[in-house]
């Protein structure tokens, strides 16, 4: 049995491969990383890696990373290729922070920001500097999806070649030919500012997200961030969408409102940059596709929420069971294993496997990368 199923998920995996477009000149090489071989550490050398040593020492989040770097080079636009690469590689922030006292007000007059709230900005060291790469931040709040070292990378990977696909899908079979780099630039640049949100704490989760706007704060500060380095207009509204299509009155009027916050931040007219209609009262139209796009392409959170809070479920019992770790008593240290494991497996594969073919077959994937 356990041989069928490994033979039926090398299949499956083999057909993914061949579905891949050749738009971004390769075939889907992520989960070919994790099948490879591994770097096998003892639990002492993992507790004294750092989250960000890690996702570098991942050949999965690397690989990952590298299919960023590949489909920001697919962008048509010289200065929207340019600035996405560049954010890509150093997610610096351009956003005035002088300006927070003052849109603190502003932003809770507008019903943006709660009254008990005094910050809108998360804490950073140097001014503008970015507190992490982009491949080393995690994709998400630590209870949610992708989150471990480089699961940012793993997260928007998919998501890039989840887009392209639903490009050639529509253009094959609606005969709508859409703006690549306003769909595939608003995909890259959806979650650009996680690195700065989720940042990596001493006990090796990463940072508690706030809301902004009705909306995780990175979804805001990402769209502002795009905003201030003048991209297209038609791209930042394409990247508005994400976490909302404007298909429905309560979906344009969010995107609308995510607008307006994000403007108001960058320090936009968003009538005047193109980004709502001439009344400011909604999006420009008639409203177009890519934001669509952009918005179905993100959607891997509905089952990679669930499989990474299952695989870390599983993970905590292993960790007692065979590494002698107990997540309750010693966090920091399951953590930091949690980590290491998720960046090198990643919890969607392990959950695969887990799924198909029992604990022990979760035991053996995760003995590839820790010693006992």
């Amino acid at each position: 049995m356990e041989l069928m199923n490994r033979s039926r998920r090398s299949f499956l995996q083999t057909a993914a491969i061949g579905s891949v477009g050749a738009g971004l000149g390769l075939v889907n090489p992520v989960f070919a990383a994790a099948r490879g071989p591994q770097k096998v550490r003892s639990v002492d050398e993992i507790v004294a890696m750092t989250p960000i040593q890690m996702a570098k020492d991942s050949p999965v989040v690397q690989t990952a990373y590298k299919v960023l770097l590949d489909g920001a080079k697919m962008l048509k636009a010289a200065k929207v290729r340019e600035t996405v690469t560049k954010i890509l590689k150093n997610p610096d922030v351009t956003l005035d922070l002088t300006r927070e006292a003052a849109l603190v007000k502003d932003l809770k007059k507008a019903g943006f920001l709660a009254a008990n709230d005094n910050d809108v900005f998360p804490e950073i060291g140097t001014d503008g500097v970015s507190p992490q790469p982009t491949w080393s931040a995690p994709g998400s709040g630590y209870g949610s999806h992708h989150a471990y070292p480089g699961g940012l990378a793993v997260h928007v990977a998919l998501n890039v070649l989840s887009a392209q696909k639903l490009l050639d899908s529509y253009r094959d079979n609606n005969d709508c030919v859409l703006d690549l780099d306003d769909a595939l630039g608003g995909e890259l640049l959806h979650d650009l500012h996680k690195p700065w949100v989720f940042q990596w704490q001493k006990d090796n989760s990463c940072r508690k997200e706030q809301t902004l706007a009705g909306t995780g704060e990175h979804h805001i500060l990402s769209l502002a961030e795009s905003m201030r380095r003048d991209l297209p207009a038609t791209l930042c509204v394409a990247q508005a969408c994400a976490h909302e299509h404007p298909g429905s009155a309560a979906g344009l009027k969010l995107v609308t409102d995510w607008i307006r916050c994000a403007a108001m931040i960058a320090g936009k007219d968003p009538v005047k940059a193109g980004y709502l209609s001439k009344d400011g009262k909604t999006l420009p139209e008639p409203l177009r596709t890519e934001g669509f796009v952009v918005h179905l392409a993100d959607h891997d959170w509905v089952i990679s929420v669930p499989a990474c809070q299952w695989t870390v479920n599983a993970l905590k019992v292993l960790a007692k069971d065979a590494y002698g770790i107990d997540a309750d008593k010693s966090p920091a240290q399951f953590n930091a294993l949690r980590n290491y494991v998720l960046a090198n497996l990643t919890a969607m594969r392990l959950h695969a496997v887990r799924s198909a073919e029992g604990d022990a077959a979760f035991a053996r994937e995760v003995a590839r990368v820790v010693k006992a």
